[in-house]
């Protein structure tokens, strides 16, 4: 009987562990999301450094009593300025957020804002993306919903659009508007 080399049962071996990792993958509870260790802990630090001319971030801009979105964005990001009408509305609609603009020019996110409106009651300036990593962002835009006493309930990854953003992020939202209401 011929012998078998085990390098030749390497391949094989090593097929079959992607295979057992991407089924696990797959039939875990949420495939497309992405955990975040924030939920149900208070939010991290935000940007003390305004993006002028916008009001500063301050210790007190989170958990005022008001469920609150915290929105990392960047002017050279497309996906964020794709989610810009919807943060308007929002905005329009009431609802807080706070902007970070990060791994930006000053002068580029200023400009942006003030051509396609501010939707922000308050902007941080993260040039280094320092709080980001703070907060666990992997790519702009990452929306947070924070309820009143600044614990994250919510990471929303990707702009505000489309049928995600009304079948994840929306019945996050309004579950965090009705306990607060409570």
């Amino acid at each position: 009987m011929p012998r078998v080399s085990p390098l030749m049962l390497a391949p094989p071996l090593v097929f079959a562990a992607f295979v057992g990792l991407a089924a696990i993958g797959m039939f875990r509870e949420d495939p497309d999301g992405l955990p975040s260790t924030l939920i149900d802990q208070p939010a991290p630090a935000l940007p003390r450094e305004p993006l002028p001319p916008y009001p500063e971030v301050t210790d007190a801009t989170l958990g005022s009593g008001d469920v609150t979105l915290v929105n990392f964005w960047a002017s050279w990001c497309p996906p964020c300025r794709a989610e810009h009408p919807q943060l308007l509305d929002l905005q329009a609609d009431g609802v807080p957020i706070v902007g970070v603009n990060f791994k930006d020019k000053a002068v580029n996110a200023a400009g942006y804002l003030e051509e396609s409106e501010n939707p922000f009651f308050a902007v941080g300036f993260d040039p280094q993306g320092r709080a980001a990593i703070e907060w666990g962002v992997t790519a702009p835009p990452e929306t947070f919903i924070v309820d009143g006493e600044g614990k994250v309930l919510f990471r929303f990854a990707g702009p505000l659009v489309g049928s995600d953003y009304e079948q994840r992020f929306l019945p996050a939202f309004r579950a965090a508007l009705d306990a607060e209401a409570k």
